[in-house]
C-alpha cells in the first residue's frame, strides 16, 4: 500500500516518531534514569528478555560494527552488569548473562519505562491505549521487515468460495479474540457471530449470497460475506468482514473487499450496506476505497459493549443515486 502514502503523511509519522525519541529520553545523555547510552541500555533489556546472548547477536540487533559491540561489552563488564561465558556450542564466542547488579538495573530500566508510558496513556481512553498499541506493534513489524527486493516469495492465496468446513469457528474466533483484546468485546458478541452465520450458511448457496475466504494452506486469514436476502429492498448486507493479524501486508482484506463489491455489482442489487463502529480506521480506509461513505452514526450496544455504530453504503456505480 506504500504506493497510497503522501510525502504529508509520511513526514507526520516522521515528526510523532522524532517527538516518542525525545520525550523517551534518547536525546539525553543517560536514559532511563541511568548514565548508560542508549545501546547499553538496550543490551541490558535485551539480555534480560534472552532476546541476545552473543556479540554477534548484539551486533545484528542494534545495527553496530563488531568494534563498537566490543567496547560496549568492555564497558558493561567493567561496571559488573553482564557476566561473560565461553558459548559451549563455539568456543570462539562468548555469550552474555545478566549479573544480580545487571538484573537490578534491568528492574529499575522497567519500572522508569512503565512509569512514562503510564503517566501518557492514562489520559486516553481504553479505545484509543488499544488503537496504540496495534499502530506501534504494526508499525515496528512493517520496520523490521525486509526489503522488497528481500522479501520472500508472496504465499499462495487460496479464495474458496460459499461454505468450506471450518469456516464458522474461524471466522467467529477471528472476530472474538480481535474484538475481545481491543475492545473488551465479551460473550454476547462472539454468540451473536457464531448464531448469525451459522444461519446464514444455511442459506450460502442462494445465488445472491456468498462469502469469501482467503486461506494459505489450512489457515483462514480472512473472510467477508455476502448476505442478499436480509435487507431486502434492493440492498446487499455486506457482514463479517475480518482479516487475521497473521496476513500483514499480503492485501488480503483489499482481495477480499474487491471480491464482495465485484459480487454484488454483478448480482444486481442497487446498493450495499455494512454496519461497523467507530475507530476501525484500518478497515474504513478499505471500506472507502471501495466505494462505501459514511451514512449514520450514533451510540449504540448491539455488540454487548457500548460504541458508535456506524452505517456505511456504497451505491452501485451504475445505478446507484
Amino acid at each position: 500500500m506504500s504506493e497510497d502514502l503522501s510525502i504529508d503523511r509520511i513526514d507526520k509519522i516522521r515528526s510523532s516518531a522524532r517527538h516518542i525519541v525525545r520525550e523517551l529520553g534518547f536525546m539525553q545523555k543517560g536514559l532511563a534514569g541511568t548514565d548508560l547510552s542508549p545501546s547499553a541500555v538496550h543490551t541490558i533489556i535485551e539480555l534480560g528478555y534472552g532476546t541476545v546472548k552473543t556479540a554477534s547477536d548484539l551486533a545484528a540487533l542494534l545495527h553496530l560494527e563488531k568494534s563498537s559491540v566490543s567496547r560496549l561489552v568492555q564497558k558493561l563488564e567493567k561496571h559488573d552488569l553482564i557476566l561473560a561465558k565461553p558459548d559451549p556450542d563455539d568456543m570462539r564466542s562468548r555469550v552474555f548473562s545478566l549479573t544480580a547488579k545487571g538484573q537490578a538495573l534491568l528492574r529499575d530500566v522497567e519500572d522508569f519505562g512503565r512509569t512514562q508510558l503510564r503517566s501518557a496513556l492514562n489520559v486516553l481512553s481504553q479505545n484509543d491505549v488499544a488503537q496504540i498499541e496495534t499502530g506501534l506493534t504494526l508499525f515496528a513489524r512493517a520496520m523490521k521487515a525486509p526489503p522488497p527486493q528481500a522479501a520472500a516469495a508472496t504465499p499462495q492465496i487460496d479464495v474458496r468460495v460459499g461454505y468450506c468446513a471450518g469456516v464458522i469457528a474461524s471466522v467467529t474466533h477471528l472476530h472474538a479474540t480481535f474484538y475481545a483484546q481491543h475492545y473488551n468485546f465479551g460473550a454476547v458478541f462472539e454468540r451473536k457471530v457464531a448464531m448469525e452465520m451459522s444461519e446464514f450458511m444455511g442459506r450460502v448457496d442462494n445465488p445472491v449470497n456468498t462469502t469469501f475466504s482467503a486461506f494459505v494452506g489450512d489457515e483462514l486469514l480472512g473472510s467477508v460475506s455476502i448476505d442478499g436476502e436480509d435487507l431486502g429492498d434492493g440492498a446487499a448486507h455486506l457482514r463479517w468482514f475480518v482479516v487475521s493479524p497473521n496476513s500483514q501486508g499480503l492485501g488480503i482484506g483489499k482481495l477480499l473487499l474487491g471480491k464482495a463489491t465485484a459480487f454484488v455489482d454483478d448480482t444486481g442489487f442497487d446498493r450495499t450496506r455494512l454496519w461497523t463502529f467507530r475507530g476501525l480506521d484500518a478497515a474504513r480506509h478499505l471500506y472507502e476505497k471501495h466505494g462505501f461513505l459514511l451514512a449514520h452514526e450514533t451510540p449504540g450496544t448491539q455488540w454487548g459493549t457500548e460504541v458508535f455504530e456506524q452505517e456505511f453504503v456504497r451505491q452501485h456505480p451504475a445505478r446507484g443515486t
